[in-house]
């Protein structure tokens, strides 16, 4: 963890930023480091996600893994928690629903410590599903940061493509997939097409 305080009893962390920034690689870096420290952990992912290992995994680009359980909605993780689970961690968090703001901050008043690992803006650029309430009711926030393919700069945006060209406006929100759909971008690089001009952001 990046602050540099002793937090007691239950909070909530938050790993953020765009695709290939390193957020499924420091979840599993926190996961592992809990489990060294002899605490029971229980990892769960989104079951959209089964781009590296399938979706009984968290997989990080550089090849890294851990168990998890796959689950599409907050009512699933809540359902199929280890009641003696010390460390919560749940990976790909955008594609869950709203539910998952009460249920992390319910397991943190208990006296979990919740991780949660997930994209804080869609390919439009505008904030991902539950992501926002979750940043702000966490006791830390880590924000990362990818490079842009384009200009080297700090990349903050997913560049969606679509036969190599950037995605219109109306395409649909979910689409899963890596470096064959997606980009890493800056701010000034990134596009998104509106009619038949692209709209940088």
């Amino acid at each position: 963890m990046s602050q540099h305080f002793q937090l007691s009893g239950g909070w909530v962390e938050v790993i953020a930023g765009s695709m290939f920034s390193g957020k499924s690689e420091e979840l599993i870096r926190r996961v592992r480091r809990a489990m060294i420290a002899k605490k029971r952990v229980q990892v769960f992912k989104s079951h959209l996600d089964n781009r590296y290992t399938g979706v009984f995994t968290v997989g990080s680009h550089d090849g890294r893994t851990v168990e998890a359980v796959p689950v599409d909605s907050a009512a699933q993780v809540a359902t199929r928690l280890d009641p003696h689970a010390q460390v919560i961690a749940i990976d790909e968090v955008q594609f869950l629903d709203e539910g998952i703001v009460a249920l992390a901050s319910d397991l943190a008043d208990r006296g979990r410590r919740v991780i949660l690992a997930g994209i804080d803006t869609d390919f439009r650029g505008e904030p991902f599903g539950p992501m926002p309430q979750l940043m702000c009711l966490a006791e830390v926030v880590d924000k990362l940061h990818a490079i842009c393919v384009l200009c080297g700069a700090p990349a903050t945006r997913n560049q969606r493509l679509v036969d190599g060209k950037p995605a219109h406006w109306d395409s649909p929100l979910i689409m899963v997939g890596g470096t064959e759909s997606y980009e890493a971008r800056c701010r000034q690089c990134h596009q998104v097409l509106r009619g038949d001009q692209p709209r940088l952001l």
